[in-house]
């Protein structure tokens, strides 16, 4: 999402809720523990960003929700409707696979 829509929406949100000083008026206190690499992210992400580590996980929550109500690829019928259409044909089915051997190769040897 670009910022400029996110800080759209963050403001539409912080109408709301109401300000304080020009940050949202915060409701709700909630703890939770973090393993060490996770806190280390979240206190990274925050310093980045140049905000609190509370505004990182709004946005992330808000993002996450964003994606989970985003329609879904349903891949079977994408593959479905591919070989209705006549898929590839076999010679160029059979060029493809050569290409992914000789990069197998090349990737193998390089390793």
């Amino acid at each position: 999402m670009p910022l400029g829509s996110f800080l759209r929406l963050f403001l539409d949100a912080v109408k709301c809720d109401g300000m304080s000083d020009g940050m949202p008026t915060m409701t709700h206190r909630t703890t939770f523990a973090l393993d060490e690499a996770t806190a280390l992210r979240l206190k990274r992400l925050a310093a980045r960003w140049g905000v609190s580590q509370a505004e990182v996980v709004r946005r992330a929550v808000a993002r996450s929700e964003q994606a989970e109500a985003a329609p879904k690829t349903d891949r079977m019928s994408l593959l479905k409707a591919y070989h209705a259409k006549g898929g590839m044909n076999p010679e160029r089915a059979d060029q493809w696979i050569r290409e992914i051997e000789e990069d197998r190769k090349h990737w193998r040897s390089a390793s």
